[in-house]
């Protein structure tokens, strides 16, 4: 079976637009993906202004550009998670993105209800062996539905 999607990167973003994590899959491209999260969070505030309390956290398609485009996610909590996917000429179906979408809500979800790592603060806890798992998780969510290689 083919892969579902391929991801070229994962950002999830603090409820205070502050990068917790921004991992990318692709090399060399770094930067590119820093940009593309931190472009992703004017539109997503667009989306969000004047909402209340919708239960759909699924933001769709935030934006195309260049050979990337960007889908967007928050949480309940305004937790944001954008992931970039490469532009191809196959179909990206909807239910594929929200499946990879709550499989990373849930791997944020349980590194940040563990009392000893504190995402939030991510210079302080960066270097920590539960800050590691939480990027393992990312990195193992990648690989199943798909992703580029991962790196070390």
């Amino acid at each position: 079976m083919a892969p579902l999607l391929r991801l070229n990167a994962v950002a999830f973003i603090s409820p205070h637009n502050h990068p917790i994590l921004i991992r990318t899959f692709e090399k060399g491209d770094e930067l590119k993906y820093h940009y593309v999260a931190h472009t992703s969070l004017d539109v997503i505030e667009e989306r969000t202004n004047g909402q209340t309390k919708s239960n759909d956290c699924y933001l769709g398609l935030l934006y195309a550009m260049d050979d990337i485009a960007a889908y967007g996610y928050i949480t309940p909590l305004k937790m944001k998670i954008v992931l970039a996917l490469p532009l191809t000429d196959s179909v990206v179906r909807d239910a594929e993105v929200i499946m990879t979408f709550r499989a990373l809500h849930l791997a944020y979800y349980h590194a940040s209800s563990n009392p000893f790592i504190r995402l939030h603060d991510t210079p302080a806890g960066v270097g920590s062996a539960k800050w590691k798992r939480f990027r393992r998780k990312v990195d193992e969510i990648s690989r199943a539905v798909g992703g580029g290689s991962v790196p070390s």
